[in-house]
């Protein structure tokens, strides 16, 4: 599994699962991901994450 705000990889059994009514689900690593997600943002608008792939 991958978060899906900042695709980081996550281990089995850690993180938080989100399933939406229309049955979509997202995975979030921490409480941060989670947070700007449902702020609406996507991985494209946040400075950390561009920062996180680029130095990766």
């Amino acid at each position: 599994m991958k978060c899906s705000i900042c695709k980081t990889n996550l281990p089995k059994g850690t993180g938080k699962m989100l399933i939406k009514n229309d049955g979509r689900i997202f995975y979030f690593c921490n409480s941060k991901c989670q947070k700007n997600f449902d702020l609406g943002r996507t991985e494209k608008k946040i400075k950390w994450v561009k920062k996180a792939k680029a130095t990766t």
